[in-house]
């Protein structure tokens, strides 16, 4: 193979098992949230043929059906038949969500006042000059391949796919100047009685062709294409593979660009610093690079239970700054209150937003509800 410099990322669609089951966790958390502000929850679920898992710690009052939540994620993605992974409507559900441990509520409570996190942890966040997104190209372009495809699907035009997705792309950084796209492999469950030219014709010229169009980006002279290189993807959805909660963090984040923490985010309320401080580190990535103070950068928090404040700030911008880091970290210090009260109140973390975050990504999106892609932050920081 000759001497090339390749970056690959993955993403896959709200039909995949794992995205079902981080679908439902948050739309749980939202119906919480919905009834009071400041429940806490840690909700996990889990999915297999035609059976669904729910369990988890609460703390709150509030009186939800998580059944009949599961059974609307499941039908509004489009699985309602067992032919197609696993049907809405007959699938048995078992709810084993209980009360939040008393020594867990203790170090993050003091009447109505957060005082501390709500579990140790360590959390990034990363940005990069590039593209208005100020992400890594690789994920984005797997997000938005995945996306549309689910958007076609949903709305009858793209015929014989079924919900469950796989995205791979691999981008050539060889020149820099002009990333291009070396190798995207895509795997879209299917009707079993597809004609297999029209349907791979229609993800080429519909799907990859328009937003590879949309990211302004060619394929390398090597571009190599795989649609369901095993050559079958009838059986998918968790009838073809068991799903978790929380267990595609890199999908989530920056598809393995930018260091994890290894903290899942959905079902989580804003008191788990793995979801709000991975969103603070986000947000002052992105402010920094806005800013124009380094072309790419990487914020690590840390936290300890019951301790409001971080224990640690680190701040990389891999050789790209135009001020120190030392420098950066201070004006972060001075300017932002970095503990778990004050990243909930900045970034409006007691609303029920977290639902659509939970398929195609957490970061790089433009919905107005997602606060931590805002860069309010860029004119203070200037002055």
């Amino acid at each position: 193979m000759e001497n090339k410099i390749l970056f690959t990322s993955e993403s896959v669609s709200e039909g995949h098992p794992d995205k079902i089951c981080d679908q439902i966790s948050d739309s749980i958390l939202d119906a919480y949230i919905r009834e009071d502000s400041t429940a806490k929850v840690a909700c996990e679920v889990m999915i297999t043929t035609q059976r669904i898992i729910i369990a988890g710690e609460i703390n709150s009052d509030a009186i939800i059906d998580a059944e009949a939540i599961a059974r609307k994620c499941l039908a509004d993605i489009g699985y309602i038949s067992e032919e197609i992974g696993i049907n809405a409507y007959t699938c048995e559900i078992t709810n084993l969500l209980h009360k939040q441990s008393a020594d867990i509520a203790r170090g993050i409570e003091q009447g109505d006042e957060l005082i501390g996190a709500g579990d140790q942890g360590i959390m990034f966040g990363y940005a990069e000059q590039g593209n208005h997104t100020y992400m890594p190209l690789p994920i984005s372009i797997a997000h938005e391949l995945v996306r549309h495809a689910s958007e076609l699907r949903k709305n009858g035009e793209f015929k014989w796919a079924r919900p469950d997705m796989k995205s791979q792309v691999t981008v050539d950084y060889t020149n820099s100047l002009q990333p291009r796209i070396d190798t995207i492999v895509f795997s879209i469950q299917h009707d079993p009685k597809y004609i297999e030219s029209d349907f791979f014709g229609y993800i080429e010229k519909k799907i990859i062709a328009e937003v590879l169009e949309k990211f302004a980006i060619e394929k390398s002279e090597s571009f190599k294409l795989y649609i369901n290189p095993t050559g079958r993807f009838v059986t998918g959805g968790p009838d073809g593979d068991c799903g978790l909660t929380g267990r595609k963090i890199i999908v989530d984040t920056y598809g393995g660009y930018a260091r994890h923490g290894g903290g899942a985010f959905s079902g989580k309320d804003a008191t788990k610093v793995d979801r709000c401080a991975a969103y603070m580190a986000r947000y002052l990535a992105k402010n920094i690079v806005a800013s124009n103070f380094a072309e790419r950068c990487e914020i690590q928090l840390s936290y300890a239970i019951g301790v409001a404040e971080p224990v640690s700030i680190y701040v990389e911008t891999f050789g790209t700054e135009l001020i120190p880091n030392r420098e950066i970290e201070n004006m972060i210090r001075k300017t932002v209150d970095l503990t778990p009260a004050g990243i909930i109140k900045r970034l409006g973390l007691r609303l029920p937003i977290f639902a659509k975050t939970a398929a195609y990504g957490h970061f790089g999106r433009t919905d107005h509800d997602f606060s931590w892609e805002k860069t309010e932050l860029v004119g203070n920081w200037k002055k």
